[in-house]
């Protein structure tokens, strides 16, 4: 233990005089990791096996159980969905899990009382040519490791070098900190502007990476889906999942977030409707309606470089996860 000594010296005028002690400087201790690397693993791994008998038997308390936040949300649209379709047309459902050899693991340290949580990509294909982000977080109730987002890379060459430290562990990052050069409210806004107006405002945060520009591609094509006869626009609401997960990386932050958007379909004139499409048919049933709303809950990836710069959109995946018809004076 160091100490700090005290001494009482003499004056010039041989009065006696307290001399200041010197501090003593310890280092904070590291924070401690969220949980460690064997932990992480058999927490992936509880949820592959979990997660295929809830598919399998359609338990989706089941699969509740492994799941939450956006990859919750889409899971229980799936399931939807699929329950909604013709017999023949329904998928098989075929038992996966992730391969945790192909897998790396970024457990970022925490500060005490800190929701827990951790990120993952996990390889696949032949070159290790596919990659998908996972992020699980730590239910607060139920203590139970949730599978909260899985995001799909478009181009894993994209992906910053992830920091970490000297025992293996990643250093997390406020990700609503104004001090990033793209704060995640922002990084939000600028995707949900893709689909909104095709990236006017949108292309000004983002840089033109695959995944925005497909997002952009969407906007432009649901533009002209129905000709003259009706109008495809989309809109922003209040995102449904507000929680995002950042990592330091070696050029800035890489960011995993959600957003929620939607999408009206309307007819142009009176004695027009639209037929619903297949894989609506579960929320919006075979009547023709003048119009639809839809929302769609999203789980997004991106990189903020450090300082100033465009950020870049590495990957995306929607679901549909309501929809509604709406009368004419709502549609036209």
């Amino acid at each position: 233990m160091a100490l700090a000594l005290s001494s009482c010296g003499t004056s010039d005028h041989g009065a006696p005089v307290a001399q200041k002690s010197t501090p003593t400087i310890t280092a904070a201790p590291p924070l401690a990791p969220a949980l460690s690397p064997a932990q992480a693993r058999d927490a992936i791994a509880n949820y592959s096996k979990v997660n295929n008998t809830a598919n399998a038997t359609q338990d989706l308390n089941l699969l509740g159980s492994v799941e939450g936040g956006p990859r919750e949300a889409m899971s229980k649209a799936d399931h939807k969905g699929q329950a909604a379709l013709p017999i023949g047309e329904r998928r098989a459902y075929i038992p996966w899990s992730y391969r945790l050899s192909e897998t790396d693991l970024f457990i970022p340290r925490l500060g005490s009382g800190k929701p827990r949580w951790f990120a993952a990509i996990t390889r696949g294909g032949n070159q290790q040519q596919y990659a998908r982000v996972l992020v699980m977080a730590e239910n607060t109730t139920t203590k139970q490791w949730e599978m909260v987002s899985t995001v799909d890379l478009a181009d894993p060459h994209q992906l910053p070098t992830i920091v970490r430290d000297k025992d293996g562990y990643a250093t997390a990052v406020d990700a609503t900190s104004k001090s990033l050069a793209t704060p995640v409210d922002q990084l939000r806004a600028a995707v949900v502007d893709n689909f909104v107006t095709g990236g006017l405002s949108g292309q000004k945060v983002l840089a033109p990476t695959a995944s925005s520009q497909q997002q952009i591609k969407i906007h432009n094509e649901a533009a002209r889906k129905f000709g003259t006869r009706g109008t495809t626009k989309f809109s922003a609401v209040p995102p449904e999942f507000t929680g995002s997960y950042a990592l330091k990386t070696t050029t800035g932050t890489f960011v995993v977030f959600a957003h929620t958007h939607a999408q009206n379909d309307a007819v142009t004139a009176p004695g027009y409707r639209i037929v619903p499409e297949m894989q609506d048919r579960a929320w919006l049933g075979t009547t023709p309606a003048p119009g639809f709303n839809y929302r769609f809950t999203c789980s997004d990836a991106a990189a903020v470089p450090t300082g100033s710069g465009s950020s870049s959109l590495l990957g995306y995946g929607c679901r549909r996860t309501d929809a509604k018809p709406v009368g004419p004076s709502e549609s036209v």
